[in-house]
Parts: structure tokens; sequence; C-alpha cells
């Protein structure tokens, strides 16, 4: 197992690569989903303050 890990003495580029990879992976997944809440919730609050304020105390 070891010598599976080592990857012939390159184990130490091979894995950290790996890594970095994975990390931009998720990155890359829940970049659009953090965005979309940001968006809606900026959108959200358009509405509220194009409101009329008149219509709001009805």
């Amino acid at each position: 197992m070891a010598e599976f890990l080592a990857m012939g003495g390159y184990g130490g580029y091979v894995w950290p690569s790996y890594a970095v990879f994975f990390i931009v992976l998720a990155i890359d997944a829940f970049a659009p989903r953090v965005q979309r809440k940001r968006v809606l919730a900026e959108l959200r609050g358009r509405l509220k303050r194009r409101q009329p304020r008149n219509e709001a105390a009805s």
C-alpha cells in the first residue's frame, strides 16, 4: 500500500494535484448555488422596494 501511495516517488506531486482538482470541482459545483441565492435575495429586495408604500399599509 505504501508503494501505491508513493507512486514511484511522485506521490508528493500526484496526491496534492488530486486534492486541488477535487477542491476546484467542489467550488465549481457549489458556486452557482451560492450565486443563485444571492441573486434571488437581491431581486426580492428590489421587489420590496418597488412596491408602493400606500399599498403596503392597506
